[in-house]
């Protein structure tokens, strides 16, 4: 049963027990009538509490069996005053219904029946919660997925899994194509579509997202129904989890304090009731940052709201990279004993035909990542970089494969941004791909690449933190020099 079911469900004891306080007080004055349909109103308001329970717990409740022993009750009372009977079970002087009428005896063979139907509905219906997740690209599944995960193993938990789709803004910031990547998501995971769910209606406990942008995203723009401004009159806790890791920050250093201003006055930081971060000295920066724009005395606030708890993109990534290794491990370990090679590492077999080498042997990967940011800020010049960074690679994949893995809004970016550079762009991806010496990933499973990848070269981005977390090597690329990487590196 959900909270405010239970809520409900105690509400309509409470009540009762103030129609029972009236029942006595009319029966003292003599007014059998009014008892009456106060008894009338108590068997209506039992047989609706019986409902609520068999409708949230199934039949066979003892809450539900004491009702029907109550109303039973009830309705002898009811006819007995209509006969004009002893309500209380003795005769009168008169053998008749008169001032005999004991109200406080019937007031206590009600109460004594509703106090044991109290007691079972607290003691023996668990609350249980409704939490939503509301992811809105399936790339940045891995932001919520262990939460997921704890949240589904709680038995007191019903999870919901709801993809929304978001639109690609046009140059002008309208709204362009509706997207939905509802069925992009691992199997494992129970997708439900976002136009059936009734927030309304369901008003969840929790509900949790990743995009915090609302309108201000100049490249994206979930429904306005989404934004957080509004998601938070259906739940009583709003739940943001940053889709992205950033480098850490030093709360003294104001330089980088400043940097993260962009990141901490987002409407989704503003509107959740709880903000889940990457690590505590960010939480620091965040209450910092909040505290100086809003005035002292909102500290206290914000240090409840926002939570140093990690990032569960790190915990998607190492769980990846484990599954992985042993996958590895074991096929190994069949073909030195078979002489038969199994592909069934859960790695793609076209990937598989560029990171082997002829003999068998591996190459180092690098994980190649262009981002939005640099692109808007290079123009074409970044363009002539990815060229000249592809066809170096070109030249090593003998002993190196790359893994070019670009932002998944790096498309919509240049479409809404940057529309004089998309024939080019489109070129150099269709030229990359046909080529087939790299592998070219824009799927939504971002912990893969990184489950496979030696090192990390390209762009500043939150994903330099997540290799990071995870022991791998980090070169960082400028559009203006490829000395930064010139394949050696990386043997």
């Amino acid at each position: 049963m959900r909270k405010a079911q239970k809520k409900r469900a105690e509400e309509f004891i409470r009540l009762l027990g103030q129609a029972h306080e009236e029942i006595r007080r009319e029966l003292e004055k003599g007014e059998k009538e009014a008892a009456r349909e106060l008894l009338a109103d108590c068997q209506k308001g039992a047989i609706a509490l019986g409902n609520l329970i068999e409708e949230t717990e199934g039949e066979g409740e003892t809450a539900v069996s004491l009702l029907e022993e109550y109303c039973e009750r009830v309705y002898r009372l009811h006819e007995e005053l209509a006969k004009g009977e002893p309500a209380d079970g003795k005769k009168g002087k008169q053998g008749g219904f008169g001032e005999s009428v004991n109200g406080y005896k019937v007031y206590k063979k009600l109460q004594r029946l509703l106090i044991r139907v109290e007691s079972c509905v607290k003691q023996e219906i668990r609350v249980q919660k409704e939490a939503v997740f509301l992811p809105y690209k399936a790339s940045m599944w891995d932001s919520m997925e262990s939460v997921w995960r704890a949240a589904s193993e709680d038995a007191d938990c019903d999870v919901h899994v709801v993809p929304i789709p978001y639109y690609a803004r046009r140059p002008d910031g309208s709204f362009g194509e509706l997207r939905d990547e509802s069925r992009e998501y691992p199997e494992y995971v129970p997708v439900e579509r976002w136009d059936t769910y009734a927030f309304e209606e369901r008003r969840p406990d929790l509900i949790f997202i990743h995009n915090p942008y609302d309108k201000t995203n100049f490249v994206t723009s979930v429904p306005p129904f989404f934004y957080s401004e509004n998601l938070k009159r259906f739940t009583e806790r709003l739940v943001y989890i940053p889709y992205f890791i950033l480098d850490e920050v030093d709360p003294k250093n104001e330089v980088q304090v400043r940097e993260m201003e962009h990141f901490c006055l987002t409407p989704g930081v503003l509107n959740a009731d709880r903000v889940i971060v990457q690590s505590e000295a960010m939480r620091e920066v965040y209450v910092r940052v909040l505290t100086e724009a809003f005035g002292e005395k909102t500290r206290k606030g914000w240090e409840r709201k926002i939570l140093g708890l990690g990032s569960p993109k790190a915990d998607k990534v190492m769980e990846a990279r484990r599954e992985i290794m042993e996958a590895t491990a074991g096929r190994e370990a069949e073909a030195e004993m078979t002489g038969v090679r199994r592909e069934d590492t859960g790695i793609p077999e076209a990937w598989e035909r560029i990171i082997r080498k002829p003999d068998g042997g591996r190459k180092k990967v690098v994980l190649y990542n262009t981002s939005v940011g640099a692109l808007l800020a290079h123009n074409g010049k970044m363009l002539e970089k990815m060229k000249r960074v592809f066809a170096m690679f070109r030249e090593r994949r003998e002993d190196v494969a790359l893994l070019w893995r670009p932002h998944p809004l790096i498309e919509a970016t240049i479409k809404s941004m940057r529309p004089e550079l998309w024939e080019a762009y489109r070129e150099i991806v269709r030229e990359y791909r046909e080529s087939g010496w790299g592998i070219y990933d824009n799927s939504a499973k971002l912990e893969r690449a990184l489950a496979v990848s030696d090192a990390y070269f390209g762009d500043p981005s939150s994903l330099v933190q997540l290799c990071k977390s995870v022991g791998m090597p980090v070169l960082l690329q400028e559009a203006d020099s490829l000395e930064n990487g010139d394949g050696n590196d990386f043997e």
